[in-house]
């Protein structure tokens, strides 16, 4: 079996980021009504975007963070057709 294959990132496109990080945020009790924005970057090893957490309380920063990169490691931003 191929690990690399399974631990791959899949594609895709800001607008399904966007969907993603903002419903993990919402069932979160402390990271409900935090606002973010997704960064594109340019491609790294890595990654290839961010989130700019804003109006984060300060008891929900870490819980805020763990969930970004949680979905950092599953999805990479699409190229845009």
């Amino acid at each position: 079996m191929d690990l690399e294959a399974i631990w791959a990132k899949r594609p895709a496109t800001i607008e399904e980021i966007r969907w993603r990080v903002a419903n993990a945020l919402a069932r979160h009790p402390l990271c409900r009504g935090v606002e973010f924005e997704i960064i594109s970057m340019p491609r790294t090893r890595r990654s290839n975007w961010t989130v700019s957490l804003k109006s984060v309380r300060s008891e929900a920063l870490f819980e805020a963070h763990e969930i970004v990169s949680d979905i950092q490691e599953a999805y990479d931003l699409a190229a845009a057709a």
